[in-house]
Formats: C-alpha cells, structure tokens, sequence
C-alpha cells in the first residue's frame, strides 16, 4: 500500500481518489451519453442524420452489446491480473473507449457504428474492472475508510450517468447525432487526463499484474492449442460475416446464446472442482436461485435502452409541461433516483440487520425482483390506454426499478464476495458480472416481441413473469439460508457493500 495507507489529504481519503472519481465519473458520462443516443441514431431517418434501421433490429443489437461489455469485463479482468496491471489496462481500455466514440461522431453509416461498438466493448472491459481494483488498492486490508471510499467513488458513477443524458443526448437529439457523439469522445479524453495526472497517488500494486502469466511456465502444447484456437474462431467468424452467413440477427443469437452458456459453465465447473469443499458446494447451490433472480432483475432493468427508449419517444407525451423534453433525459431518472437513496439504504440495510428478525440476502434479492415487476406492471395502466401518456409514469416506473436496484445490486456483490469458494474468489466475481450479461443476452431474444400497439401485454407479461419468480425465491429463502450457512458463513451484512449499486 505504501503511502496510500497513511494519505488523508482528500476529506480524510487517499489523493489517489481524486482521480480515480474523476476518471470513471467522466468514463460513464461518455458511456451513458452514448448508450442515450444509441437507439434514436440508429432508427432515425437518414435524412435526419439517423441510420434508417428498423427498431425490430436495433434493440436486440443494443441490448447483445450490453451484454458483450460484461462478457469482455470478465476478460478484462484477466488480462489485468496477468499479463497488464490494472493501470495499463485501464489506460489502454480509456483509450479504446474513446476511438469508439470517435467513430460515432463521424458520419460514416453502420461501419462507423459496429467498429466503435467493438471498440467500446472491448475499452470498457479493460477499463471496468480495472479501475474499480484500483481504488480497493488505495486501501490496507482492514482499513475503515474503505467503504466511504467506495461510496464517493460510485457516487462519481451515478454523477456521470446523471448528466449524460442531459447534456449528450440534449446535444444528438436536438442538434446533430453526431455531435453528441463527439461530446461523449471528449468526455473520455478528459477522463484519461485525469487519469494520468493522478497515477503517481495510485498504489503500486496497481502498476503490475497482480498474478503474471509467465509463458515459460504454460506447457507449450497448451499454448499451441489456444493459440490455434483463437484462430480458428477468428477465422471462423471473419468467414461467416464475409459471406454472410451469419448477419446481424446470427452476431445476437450467438452472443445471447454465449451471455447464458457462461455462467452455466462457471456453475459446473465450481461444482465439479476438486478444490470445492462439501460447505463451499453447498454454498454455491444456495447462490444459484439468487443468481437466477439477479439475471431476471437485469433482464428488465437493463431494457432502459431498448424498450423504454422507445416508449419514451413514440408512446410519452414529450410536450406535457409546456416544453419539449428530449426522449433521452428519462434515462438519468435512474442515476438520480440511485444518488437520492444511496445513504438511506445504507443505514436501513444496517438497521434492519441488527434486528433479531433481519431479512436474509434471499428475501432481500425476492423484493429487489418483485419490484422490478412492479415497474413494469405501473406501465400497463398508461400503455392500455390509446395515445400519448404522461411522462410522470415513465418516470415513476424508473424510479421504481431502481429502489429495486437497491435491493439486489449492492447485496449481491456482498454475498457473492461470502458465499464465493477459496479458489474461485475472483472468478466469481466475474461471475457475477456475468449475471448482467446473461440478462441482457436473454432480453435481447424478448424485446423482439415488443410492439407499440400491444405493450400493456408486454409489460404485463415481463412484470408478472417477474413477480411470481420473486415470489418463488421468496418461498425457498429459508432453505436458501440454511445451505448458506454451512460451516458458519453468514448472509445478514450486507450493509457493507451497498455502494456497490454505482453502474
């Protein structure tokens, strides 16, 4: 830890997090920013300076590159550990997100649009985990001021993914696409100068990899097989987009089908693993109906982008207050909402836990769900109704999934950091993040059912289908207590980890 560990110079936290909260506040202003316009550039017409896509197509490609970016930060984290370091990796991945943007400010048509999504995908990645281990590495193990770090760092999260939308999409929507776009590029490039005037407070545990791929040490017929590997598969995909064979609608069936196989593999894998012990096993299966959940919970909240965009444009009375509101500002009600009830879940979470009838993790995962059910099923009194609705639905519908967000975001990082087996603390983790992942692949497959005309059956559908899965979870949390509580491994402090509902 070095200095960091004594360093009080920014309100009693090391300077270090000065510039991490910079750097990630403006890397999610260019990620949201983006994220805000996405939809609108690429169905708008194209003499409106839009793509001319049919949102049939555009959602679920939106909602696979979500889940693409939590895939790629599951190998980011790899690359990190062994062979980068985690500034490295965060510079390069600052890097790329910011080529990305770069393609979107040019009016270059769909090329410009899938190249910068590649490079986004794989820039946040890197950039993701890398940077979120950086602050933990400001920290002594025991050191008290990592939880309040912690929170004024995502607190930076949710500042960026507020005024994104705001400002972005006010800028594409109103003026130029593109523009929008390159405001987003900027916002990344100040990240990175921020970034690097701030490295020389970082921890040098930071500066190397933490666990180094040493290639003498990988028996060469295995690195002969992966390197092959990795080149069949290259070569394979370059075949099948060339000739055609596999389209748009193949790239998100295959990454939809990838977002649901991994998990399962990492499950398998854990559960077979010599080095599971009969408790850790145990525990893993009481994680696994939580980890459903979570995939369920995202599989809505993460339609932000795809559905509820496009409600917000076709189906809200966007002129309701006297004054024409940009489709993209709903997409801050979230952050806003997440900034608002951050410190008052900390102290319910720490409250109720002290209370000799305490939640466990599994009801408090059952009401996260059902809430997020619920935010669906408040759109079907507006959507069952002809015409444009008032915005104020949209909006509490919104804020709704989010108070939902904060009952499962936040705990599932602390029990997965509990109920994780020895040898796979970090790689469970990862699968975690893949939870995002899975929900956004599976979304991806159900926004194609989504019609403007039939959206009450939509929402009431997902909304219900929601509801009765947390309800299911809720029955089995006794049993899901139990199996967690094999050989003295607890589920009741989740206070600690409520700062991590930052996005």
């Amino acid at each position: 830890m070095g200095k960091t560990a004594t360093d009080r110079a920014f309100f009693g936290q090391p300077r270090g997090l000065v510039g991490l909260f910079f750097a990630e506040a403006w890397e999610r202003f260019s990620y949201y920013g983006m994220r805000a316009l996405l939809l609108y550039y690429m169905t708008d017409r194209l003499a409106e300076g839009g793509l001319g896509l049919p949102a049939d197509s555009a959602k679920p490609l939106i909602a696979v590159y979500g889940s693409a970016i939590y895939l790629a930060a599951i190998l980011g984290g790899w690359v990190s550990d062994r062979l980068l370091g985690d500034r490295k990796a965060t510079l390069v991945g600052g890097v790329l997100i910011m080529c990305g943007h770069l393609c979107l400010a040019v009016p270059a048509g769909a090329g410009a649009l899938f190249a910068s999504m590649v490079f986004i995908a794989v820039g946040t990645g890197l950039l993701k985990p890398t940077i979120s281990s950086s602050v933990g590495d400001l920290y002594a193990a025991g050191d008290p001021r990592r939880d309040s770090g912690f929170s004024i760092y995502y607190m930076g999260i949710s500042v960026g993914a507020v005024a994104a939308p705001l400002v972005v999409g006010t800028v594409g929507q109103n003026y130029d696409y593109h523009a929008g776009f390159g405001i987003a590029a900027v916002g990344m490039a100040l990240g990175l100068l921020v970034y690097l005037r701030s490295q020389r407070h970082l921890s040098p545990v930071s500066s190397r990899p933490k666990n180094p791929l040493r290639l003498a040490e990988v028996p060469r017929p295995r690195l002969i097989a992966v390197v092959a590997g990795a080149a069949a598969l290259i070569g394979l995909v370059a075949v099948t987009v060339g000739t055609g064979v596999l389209d748009v609608d193949g790239i998100v069936d295959v990454i939809s089908v990838l977002a649901i196989a991994l998990p399962v593999g990492y499950f398998t894998v854990m559960l077979r693993s010599a080095r599971t012990t009969a408790a850790e096993r145990a525990r893993v299966r009481a994680y696994i109906p939580m980890f459903v959940a979570a995939v369920a919970f995202w599989c809505i909240q993460e339609q932000g982008a795809t559905v509820i965009a496009q409600y917000a444009e076709e189906s809200t009375d966007l002129d309701a207050f006297g004054f024409a509101i940009p489709a993209s500002w709903f997409q801050s009600v979230g952050s806003l909402v997440l900034i608002v009830l951050t410190p008052l879940f900390a102290v319910l979470w720490l409250r109720l836990d002290r209370s000799p009838r305490s939640p466990s993790t599994a009801h408090k995962f059952a009401v996260g769900l059902a809430i997020a059910g619920l935010s669906y099923l408040l759109l079907v009194v507006p959507a069952a109704h002809p015409g444009q609705t008032n915005p104020l639905w949209l909006a509490g519908s919104l804020a709704v999934v989010t108070v939902g967000e904060m009952c499962l975001s936040p705990i599932g990082l602390s029990a997965t950091t509990r109920l994780a087996p020895a040898a796979f603390a970090t790689q469970t983790m990862g699968l975690w993040l893949s939870s995002n992942a899975a929900g956004q692949g599976i979304g991806a497959q159900l926004v194609k059912f989504y019609d403007p005309g039939s959206a009450a059956g939509y929402f009431g559908a997902l909304g219900g289908g929601a509801v009765v899965l947390a309800l299911v979870l809720f029955a089995l949390a006794p049993l899901i207590r139990r199996q967690a509580s094999r050989k003295g491994a607890t589920m009741d402090d989740d206070q600690a980890a409520v700062h991590g509902a930052g996005r």
